[in-house]
């Protein structure tokens, strides 16, 4: 795992593999920002050998040019920052900084050592730096025969702050956020054959109990006498056994609590309603919002949050077999209610549901629920942006909030009434399945039906950014994003 120093400006003597510098916009050129003022003729000859090369200053742009006198590293790269504007937010530009740090470490194919100028001393932006470069770093080898003979193992983040309060604090905090990061990823990247539900529960146990949060694990024989019939239902046609996993996070001066709930579909066939073959390639990412939810209240226990947090991971395997579930079943859910099974492959909701009412049942007033749910959520906002639907606005719109000033692309969505009728059944309480246009809002309909009015609840749908098949951008790469964490922990902290 890569390190991470945060030093002040007298490191610019010690020799590093890679020097990160940051370019703003001047004029028709670009300037170097974060070199002392000590440092002029270093910055002027800087300066003249990025315009030699046309270095650009727009966001993400990486240019590599030898290292020059007067600085102690082998190479360097000139990083665009981008303009900053008036109408940016605090948050987006302090995303910025994680954009631009994230590019220029991963563009690094051979290095060791790493340094890294920050542009500002303000805390929040040497954070942000930090925690950007650290998520660029990250890289997934655990299946390579052969792993890589030169990784990047130390970063150091220059700043003339680097003994302030507020810097080391948030730095600390941000890195460790980061780390947290970077294990929903591997969860996230390991494929089915080594992540069943039996093998992710012991993980987020073994994970939790490190950090003194309580566990408890329910099995398929517990979960059926409880009756919680979406999970068992679901997770029937597998020869791997479902698990729900309830995590509690407690911190003596708290005095909020918040819930989180995760969809953990370790890998999703979309059972007897199978998906075609390609649908399934990336379905070992369907357990990314129990994956998000996990690193949220690991985070949230590393840096000692005044929260209370409990966390519910529904785990299964969505698989067809003689066994599984069939369309026009119907199940008794978890608190009573009946659903008529149309579609086999609209699984998550179901496993939702149980974990839903179980939180409700527990007493929480704020409960968020992280999934990647529909395929319409991708049809409506794209890859990056996730959807934000609950039954209360002031909530939604905090959660929203919260994505922003942690650097997550989030969109407020409705919750239409007139989508509740679709989910009409002729045999039970209500079906899986209703209104094709909507889809999205329409599974959100249906999860509204397990939460009361007195319960705050926001659900995240987060299928597109959860899992990345294009080109990498920023700080990510192709593969699990970790995406939604930094949004509980951020919810979680502005709720203390």
């Amino acid at each position: 795992m890569t390190s991470l120093l945060v030093r002040d400006r007298t490191a610019l003597k010690a020799k590093t593999d890679v020097l990160i510098v940051g370019l703003r916009p001047k004029g028709k050129s670009v300037v170097v920002v974060g070199l002392p003022t000590t440092l002029k003729s270093v910055a002027s000859q800087l300066n003249s050998s990025l315009a030699s090369v046309h270095a650009k200053a727009d966001l993400q742009s990486v240019t590599t040019i030898p290292g020059i006198a007067g600085l102690a590293a082998t190479s360097i790269i000139a990083v665009g920052l981008g303009p900053v504007t008036a109408s940016q937010t605090a948050g987006q530009q302090h995303e910025a900084l994680r954009l631009a740090a994230g590019a220029a470490v991963r563009s690094i194919s051979k290095a060791s050592t790493v340094a890294i100028i920050s542009p500002s001393d303000e805390a929040q932006s040497v954070a942000a730096l930090a925690q950007g470069a650290l998520l660029g770093a990250y890289r997934f080898t655990a299946f390579r025969s052969e792993q890589p003979k030169i990784t990047i193992k130390t970063i150091t983040v220059i700043t003339a702050a680097a003994k302030d309060r507020d810097v080391v604090t948030q730095t600390k905090s941000a890195v460790a956020i980061a780390q947290r990061v970077d294990l929903v990823k591997d969860l996230v990247n390991t494929p089915p054959s080594h992540l069943s539900p039996v093998v992710f529960a012991k993980t987020a146990a073994t994970e939790a109990k490190k950090r003194g949060i309580t566990v408890q694990v329910l099995d398929e024989v517990q979960l059926k006498k409880r009756g919680f019939g979406g999970i068992i239902g679901v997770g029937q046609g597998s020869i791997n056994p479902p698990r729900l996993v309830k995590l509690t996070y407690t911190h003596p001066q708290a005095k909020n609590t918040v819930a989180f709930v995760g969809k953990g579909v370790t890998f999703d066939s979309g059972g007897l309603s199978l998906k075609p073959p390609n649908a399934m390639e990336t379905m070992k990412s369907d357990m990314a919002g129990a994956a998000a939810v996990l690193g949220a209240i690991l985070s949230l226990a590393d840096i000692k949050a005044k929260v209370n947090v409990t966390a519910y991971l529904a785990m299964v395997e969505n698989m067809p077999s003689g066994t599984a579930q069939r369309p026009s079943d119907v199940l008794t859910m978890f608190g009573g209610k009946t659903v008529e099974v149309l579609n086999t492959d609209a699984e998550g909701r179901l496993i939702l549901a149980d974990a839903l009412v179980l939180a409700v049942k527990d007493g929480h007033q704020t409960i968020v629920d992280v999934a990647t749910l529909t395929g319409a959520q991708m049809v409506a906002l794209g890859n990056r942006y996730a959807a934000a639907m609950g039954n209360n606005d002031a909530t939604r719109a905090a959660v929203v909030a919260a994505a922003d000033t942690a650097g997550e692309l989030m969109w407020p969505m409705p919750l239409p009434a007139e989508l509740r009728p679709s989910l009409d059944s002729t045999i039970a309480d209500l079906k899986n399945i209703g209104e094709r246009f909507g889809g999205m809002m329409t599974a959100a309909v249906f999860l509204q039906e397990f939460v009361n009015d007195k319960t705050n609840w926001v659900h995240l749908d987060i299928a597109g950014p959860s899992f990345n098949e294009g080109g990498p951008h920023g700080y990510t790469g192709k593969g699990g994003t970790g995406y939604a964490l930094r949004t509980l922990v951020q919810f979680a902290l502005n709720s203390a």
